[in-house]
């Protein structure tokens, strides 16, 4: 008689070998063969044999690969089926109280208590290894409980507790057992007085712990519920798409991003200045008109808000702002602050941190958005997964079943739109109209861009005209004249734009917007730098007898304040009027949320607060109170103006996209016109921290040589300034070492994506040498029942 074939399975290297007496906690060995586990299981076949055979095949249709073995098997062939990870799941409860009175008793007899860090952490102990008896009658499953409370007296408080939550039984009988073993406990107090003692003290050891673990997820849960705008996430997700909801989150990273900035710039400039006032030179005595919340001039001119307003002194010097040290008071005690080395250094580190912390958001976001491995199966794991059984209340439940139509809804539209094939006529005629379209987009920037030239040199000629014939409340006004016209340009070229979008007639909602976002993009730029041209060329040449850093403060002020006002304007007269003319017409088509351009607005706003840090240090906290407003504007006119995308589109790249934009084209742009400000432009000679030193970087050497004269052994501090400060190969290293993290960071991620398919490719395999070797094992033993 043949021996039937042994298969043996390797066992990974350098693991400890078990225990004779192992731990409870521990999942069971891996049978060394099939031959070995058929052997084990002889006396419980018949059981699981019925069991599996009443159960219908699978289907394998669905196009999906499903490991389905033949109808019928040999008895030998349903042993080794029975005793599979998944078939493990379904032992009575008998068994499992069986098997937990034979745990019980073995770590009982162990002589010395486990450690809690030495045991494993498995959500479901393994079966297999124990005998189980699964023909238990109720008279001997009681029994067995019976002697399980008992042996589950005999363990300290800590393992029964383990013992208990990880038996697989329900809360109910988890709860008897509970029960069971502190009544029997209880009624054994008398006799034993001692152990009573070490009981409370468990109990109450127990009770201290659940109390601290319950305060710790207290606090988890309220500092979770304090995030921002939570629920309003939630709420604009489930009923708009990730589409919409990708711009309020853009606008949350904003918000983070100015707080980063009044982080830096209040403590070390704002506040030491507030507390030491420098000496005003002319005491200001105009009044409170109110057109000085639309151009920053009036009252604002002289305050912490501009430039002008700070000393160029060390601050808390009794000798800095008097000429004659004869006033000095001998033996004074004083703590020097040098103003502009505070000035220059604080919005040098506050625009490095915040470089730093865009590229971390940004590969941080690229990590997130263009996620590793294949989305085939994700229709059926939002269908089955996305529920979340922790949710209780009936609003959150509605909110969250919203959320999930929302995302099919998505899916389903994304999946359409790669199953329709296109021409060859037809790719060709959207290629000729792509072409006239641009051609239309640029030129029209163009044109923006060139009015925008031709009316600010008109302004600036018919300047000093007008300061000789009008009053100064008019003059204030006329200043505000060319942040009216790029306000108005930025209004009305995006919807330009969106009509020429209705030409091209996209398929893909995501390519709309992406267009969309990169011509409205050239078209802000492009007048951002026509704009940077005017301030740092003609302003500073026709003011050097005043301070042009505080007139180009407020000129980045009034164009705030205008966009702020314009975009108010525009959710007005674009989003309500038009759903009361919709109403009025009795037609149900409402607008939808323009993501591009509304994006782009904020992408505006940002970039002028980051060209304005250096002369006006409370510019992010004006851009901040914006924000903040600006989201519940617009939220507000989202739940009652507008309408879900008729073209459901899944923005599963848009905030990697966005924080792109702002990193590249805003924030590079801004660091590019502040280092020209500090480096190459000559300070006012009348205000401000520098006014007596060619350039704003001279601050530095000016603080390093007095540094060395005072203190010759930190010639080693200079060495650093010479040769990592003003040497410009460090700061080009620091750049190319920035972009070096960004482009490990995406190959990375491409690495990622191969193993990956790789270990898709393994798991295909692994399953179909398991249909191979029960086939194999059928076969075999099929043979040997047919008689020879």
């Amino acid at each position: 008689m043949s021996r039937a074939p042994s298969f043996t399975l390797s066992i990974p290297e350098g693991r400890e070998s078990p225990s004779p007496d192992p731990s409870p906690y521990d999942e069971s060995i891996v049978h060394d063969s099939f031959h070995q586990l058929i052997q084990e299981q002889s006396q419980r076949a018949e059981a699981e044999a019925l069991e599996l055979q009443e159960w219908p095949p699978r289907d394998k249709g669905g196009g999906s690969q499903t490991l389905t073995a033949p109808q019928e098997y040999s008895g030998a062939t349903l042993k080794i089926l029975a005793n599979m990870p998944s078939r493990t799941i379904g032992r009575s409860r008998g068994a499992i109280i069986s098997q937990y009175y034979n745990q019980t008793i073995k770590l009982r007899r162990k002589n010395s208590r486990p450690l809690l860090r030495d045991l494993s952490r498995s959500a479901r102990p393994s079966i297999r290894q124990y005998d189980l008896e699964l023909d238990m009658t109720p008279r001997a499953e009681e029994e067995k409980r019976s002697l399980l409370v008992k042996e589950l007296q005999g363990l300290t408080m800590t393992q029964r507790n383990h013992m208990l939550r990880d038996m697989p039984v329900s809360l109910a009988e988890k709860r008897c057992l509970r029960q069971d073993t502190c009544i029997q406990r209880g009624r054994q107090r008398h006799q034993q007085g001692s152990q009573t003692q070490l009981y409370c003290c468990s109990r109450l050891k127990y009770h201290c712990i659940i109390a601290f673990r319950s305060l710790w997820y207290g606090l988890l849960s309220g500092l979770h519920a304090l995030k921002p705008w939570r629920g309003h996430l939630k709420q604009i997700s489930g009923q708009f798409g990730s589409s919409v909801l990708s711009y309020f989150l853009f606008l949350k990273t904003l918000v983070s991003f100015n707080v980063l900035l009044l982080l830096l710039l209040l403590p070390f400039i704002v506040a030491v200045q507030v507390a030491f006032p420098p000496t005003s030179e002319s005491p200001v005595s105009q009044s409170f008109t109110g057109l000085e919340l639309f151009t920053g001039g009036g009252r604002f001119t002289h305050t912490v808000m501009y430039y002008g307003y700070y000393s160029n002194f060390t601050l808390n010097q009794p000798c800095s702002s008097h000429q004659n040290s004869d006033h000095c008071p001998p033996g004074a005690v004083h703590l020097p602050y040098n103003m502009p080395l505070a000035y220059l250094f604080t919005v040098g580190i506050s625009f490095f941190i915040t470089c730093i912390t865009l590229v971390y958001s940004m590969s941080h976001s690229f990590g997130k958005s263009y996620q590793v491995g294949s989305t085939l199966g994700v229709h059926a794991l939002t269908v089955f997964c996305s529920w979340d059984y922790r949710v209780t209340q009936k609003w959150a439940s509605r909110l969250q079943h919203d959320n999930i139509r929302t995302q099919l809804k998505e899916l389903l539209a994304e999946w359409q739109l790669k199953q329709r094939p296109k021409s060859v006529c037809g790719r060709l005629r959207q290629m000729v109209v792509l072409f006239l379209v641009w051609l239309l987009s640029l030129g029209s920037a163009l044109g923006c861009a060139i009015a925008v030239y031709s009316f600010s040199e008109y302004m600036h000629e018919n300047h000093e005209i007008r300061t000789s014939t009008i009053s100064e409340k008019l003059q204030e006004a006329h200043l505000l004249a060319l942040p009216l016209v790029v306000c108005i340009i930025n209004l009305v070229v995006p919807y330009l734009y969106n009509v020429l979008a209705l030409c091209e007639q996209n398929d893909s909602p995501v390519l709309e917007v992406y267009v969309a976002i990169c011509r409205n993009l050239i078209l802000k730029m492009v007048i951002l730098g026509l704009l940077c041209y005017h301030w740092m060329g003609r302003k500073v040449r026709s003011l050097e007898d005043q301070c042009w850093e505080t007139f180009v403060g407020q000129e980045l002020y009034r164009f705030m304040v205008m966009d702020f006002i314009f975009t108010l304007v525009d959710t007005l007269f674009g989003e309500l009027v038009w759903r009361l003319i919709t109403e009025r017409l009795k037609r149900d088509r409402k607008p939808e949320f323009d993501v591009a351009r509304n994006v782009l607005e904020l992408i505006y706003g940002q970039t002028l607060t980051w060209l304005g840090v250096l002369f006006s240090p409370l510019l992010p906290a004006v851009q901040l109170l914006k924000l903040l407003f600006l989201f519940y504007v617009k939220k507000i006119s989202l739940m009652a103006n507008c309408q879900a995308p008729r073209k459901p589109w899944r923005a599963s790249h848009m905030t990697t996209i966005f924080i792109t934009l702002l990193c590249f084209p805003s924030f590079l742009g801004a660091a590019i016109f502040l280092s020209y400000a500090i480096w190459q432009v000559r300070p006012s000679r009348t205000c401000g921290p520098f006014r007596t030193l060619d350039t704003m970087y001279e601050a530095g050497k000016v603080w390093i040589r007095h540094l060395e004269e005072s203190s010759p052994s930190v010639v080693w501090f200079t060495w650093i300034h010479q040769y990592l400060v003003e040497n410009t190969f460090f700061i080009f290293l620091l750049s190319a070492v920035l972009l070096a993290v960004i482009y490990f960071n995406i190959q990375v991620v491409k690495g990622q994506r191969k193993v990956i398919c790789l270990l898709k490719e393994q798991i295909s395999n692994e399953g179909e040498d398991k249909i191979f070797l029960i086939n194999k094992l059928h076969s075999l033993y099929e043979k040997r029942a047919t008689p020879s």
